[in-house]
C-alpha cells in the first residue's frame, strides 16, 4: 500500500510538473516582412525570454500587411504588430482591438527630399510633386507639416508611388516623399549614393505618437498571456540594448537575407528608438495624438484613452 501511494504521489508530481512546464502558445502577426524593427521580438523568442514566461511564441510575416489587425479581430492570431495611427482607423471601422504594448516609441515617418535637389525647406514644396504610398494618415501628416509653413495640401501635387519611395525620388518622378522611415529610406538613399534631407513631422505640427505597437482583441487581454508577453519583451529589450552586436546576430540568424549593409545600419538606427518600458503608455500623449487625428478629420471624436489602451494583466 505504501509503495502504491508513493507511486501515485510520484505520478501526480510528474503530471503537475508537466502541466506547469507546458507553454501557452501565442501567435503574433508582424506588420511586414521580418526586419530590424522586430529585433526585440526575435530576441525574446530565440534567447528564451518568452519561454521563461511560459510562452511559446510564433511570429508570422503577413502576405498582406493590411491583414494583421483583421486577423486579430477575427481570432485567427492572438496579437499583431501595428501602428498607433492605424489603430484609431481600425477602431472607427469597428474592430474590437486595443493596444497593450509598444515596440518603437517614436515616430519613424518623415518627409524626405534629395539634399542636392531644389527643396531646402518645407516652404519649397509649393508646386512640387510629393510621392506617397498610403493615403489617409500620410496626407494628414503632410498637410499638417505644410500648414506649419503657411501652405496647404492643395499647394503640392500628390503622386501614388506604390511603396517605391526611394526609387521615385532618385529617378526624379517626384521632388519629395512622405512616409519614408528615418531608419530605412534615408540609409537606402545613402547606399545608392544620394544624400537626403529629412523633415520630421513632430517638429512641424504633428503630435508625437508611438510608431510600432502591439494590439490584441480587447476582450482577450486579461488572460495572463499579454502581461507575460510584455514582461518578456521588456527583458529582451534591455538585453538587446546591453548586447547590440549579439542581438543583431540573433536577428540575422533568424533570416540570413537580412545580413546586409542596409539592415546592419537600420538595426543601429532603430536601437535608440526602442520602447524601454513596452508595457507603459503615456496617457496624455495618447490623448494628444487622438486629438490630432480628429483635427485632421481622420476620426470624428476623441475616444477616452482607456477605451483603446489596456494594461495587460
Amino acid at each position: 500500500m505504501k509503495k502504491a501511494l508513493a507511486s501515485l504521489a510520484l505520478l501526480g508530481a510528474l503530471l503537475a510538473s508537466t502541466a506547469a512546464s507546458a507553454a501557452d502558445k501565442v501567435t503574433v502577426a508582424l506588420d511586414w516582412f521580418l526586419n530590424p524593427d522586430h529585433a526585440t521580438l526575435v530576441v525574446a523568442r530565440d534567447k528564451g525570454f518568452f519561454k521563461a514566461e511560459g510562452l511559446e511564441v510564433e511570429l508570422i510575416a503577413p502576405a498582406d500587411p493590411s491583414a494583421p489587425p483583421r486577423l486579430v479581430a477575427a481570432g485567427q492570431v492572438d496579437y499583431a504588430v501595428s501602428y498607433e495611427p492605424e489603430l484609431h482607423l481600425q477602431l472607427v471601422a469597428g474592430l474590437p482591438l486595443a493596444r497593450f504594448g509598444t515596440i518603437v516609441e517614436n515616430p519613424l515617418n518623415t518627409v524626405m527630399v534629395l539634399a542636392d535637389g531644389p527643396v531646402k525647406s518645407l516652404g519649397d514644396l509649393k508646386g512640387k510633386k510629393v510621392g506617397y504610398s498610403v493615403s489617409g494618415f500620410e496626407d494628414a501628416v503632410l498637410g499638417s507639416m505644410l500648414e506649419s509653413v503657411g501652405l496647404k495640401l492643395a499647394d503640392v501635387e500628390l503622386v501614388n508611388v506604390n511603396f517605391a519611395l526611394t526609387t521615385a525620388l532618385v529617378s526624379g518622378q517626384v521632388d519629395a516623399v512622405v512616409g519614408g522611415f528615418r531608419n530605412f529610406e534615408a540609409t537606402e538613399l545613402d547606399l545608392a549614393g544620394k544624400a537626403s534631407r529629412t523633415f520630421y513631422p513632430e517638429e512641424a505640427g504633428v503630435a508625437l505618437y508611438d510608431e510600432l505597437i502591439l494590439i490584441g482583441r480587447n476582450d482577450k487581454l486579461a488572460d495572463g498571456r499579454a502581461a507575460r508577453f510584455v514582461a518578456a519583451l521588456e527583458a529582451a529589450t534591455a538585453w538587446t540594448i546591453n548586447h547590440p552586436d549579439e542581438a543583431r546576430a540573433v536577428l540575422f540568424a533568424a533570416d540570413a537575407k537580412l545580413d546586409d549593409a542596409l539592415n546592419r545600419r537600420a538595426f543601429a538606427d532603430t536601437l535608440p528608438r526602442l520602447a524601454k518600458r513596452p508595457g507603459a503608455v503615456d496617457a496624455g500623449r495618447a490623448a494628444r495624438f487622438a486629438a490630432f487625428m480628429k483635427r485632421r478629420g481622420l476620426i470624428e471624436t476623441v475616444p477616452a484613452v482607456e477605451s483603446f489602451v489596456v494594461t495587460a494583466k
